[in-house]
């Protein structure tokens, strides 16, 4: 049996290493030790280095939370998202952190296992808990206005990779629809009439902007539009849905809903002995570093991930810093980019019409 103490006075809890035990050790002020914990640049290197070591023998960990309460920020931006397999969000996901990190905030990254509201409600729980200033969602807006249990009063929020016009938060996105527009009134321009559309996988809020805004460009021109395959993103996806387009010989050329799946159809199409663009043309969307690289080079809509930071910083330095509820709703351009993979229609497939 372990033996208890005869008074409460015989109990001894370790005290916290404090700030002055890091001053005492590294032979310097109270007000250094604040100024290294809190990142500021006016202090010497050597005074920095010896300040660190100091803290790391004492065992000192400088309170968030407090620091946060002095300066009212805790430089902390949460960050919501289905997937990290695609493409886009990564890209977004890569072009929010550096910015967030330009102007000193960290990321704090959930990544939800279902689309369900009620992972959604208790992703924004866990975010409060945890101390953001503000949180930025990579998915579509009507998920987030369904959302049953509201985001902690106060906390500012911006969805990406949504652009509703009607939606209670802010958003900025690429310009989805315009994107589709521009490469499928590109291929009709080249005289294609049987242009065909690998769409991304359902329930994806870009993928279906961009297979609708396909549809709609088609119809427009007078033309009916081609068959609708879909995909999962990947390229082996476009590489199957390349083998049935083969077995096509009206289409003339394919509007695929990103590169990845655009480089399967192009190996799918060289495998049957179809030659790209003489035969069939093909685009992409995205611009990935890799495209310039297909064979042929694959002609794409870029998009800005970039701008979209940018945009971000924006809408969260409007909500954060100057206390703004304005709700905005921001579109980036996108840009067409022609390579070697497109071409004039075939007088062969066309005369099969």
């Amino acid at each position: 049996m372990v033996a208890l103490p005869d008074s409460p006075a015989q109990f001894t809890v370790p005290r916290s290493a404090a700030m002055a035990d890091v001053a005492a050790l590294a032979g310097v002020s109270s007000q250094t030790v604040s100024r290294v914990a809190n990142g500021a640049s006016n202090v010497k290197e050597s005074t920095r280095r010896k300040v660190i070591d100091a803290m790391r023998q004492v065992g000192y960990r400088p309170n968030g939370a407090a620091r946060a309460l002095k300066r009212g920020s805790f430089q902390s931006v949460g960050v919501i998202t289905f997937t990290l397999g695609s493409y886009g969000n990564v890209r977004t996901i890569d072009a929010l952190s550096r910015r967030l990190a330009e102007h000193g905030y960290s990321v704090t990254l959930i990544q939800l296992a279902e689309r369900s509201l009620g992972s959604i409600s208790g992703a924004y729980n866990r975010l409060a808990d945890e101390a953001v200033d503000a949180v930025a969602v990579l998915f579509e807006a009507r998920l987030i206005d369904r959302v049953e249990a509201d985001f902690p009063p106060g906390l500012p929020v911006v969805v990406i990779d949504s652009t509703s016009e009607t939606s209670r938060f802010s958003t900025v996105d690429t310009d989805q629809a315009q994107g589709a527009r521009i490469a499928t009134e590109y291929l009709i321009g080249l005289g294609h009439r049987e242009i065909w559309h690998l769409a991304g996988p359902e329930g994806s809020f870009s993928a279906g902007l961009r297979e609708y805004s396909w549809g709609l460009t088609m119809t427009e021109h007078g033309l009916r539009p081609g068959q609708v395959l879909r995909g999962d993103w990947s390229a082996l996806s476009g590489y199957d849905a390349g083998q049935v387009i083969a077995r096509n010989p009206r289409v003339s050329a394919v509007f695929a809903a990103n590169d990845s799946m655009a480089f399967g159809l192009l190996r799918a199409f060289h495998e049957k002995g179809i030659r790209v663009p003489e035969d069939i043309s093909v685009i992409g969307f995205d611009d990935m570093p890799d495209a310039s690289c297909a064979w042929p080079p694959l002609s794409t809509v870029a998009q800005d991930f970039e701008k979209v930071g940018d945009i971000f910083m924006e809408l969260l330095d409007h909500q954060i810093n100057q206390r703004d509820e304005e709700i905005e709703h921001r579109r980036v351009p996108t840009e067409l980019v022609i390579r070697e993979s497109t071409g004039p229609a075939s007088i062969e497939r066309l005369a099969l019409l």
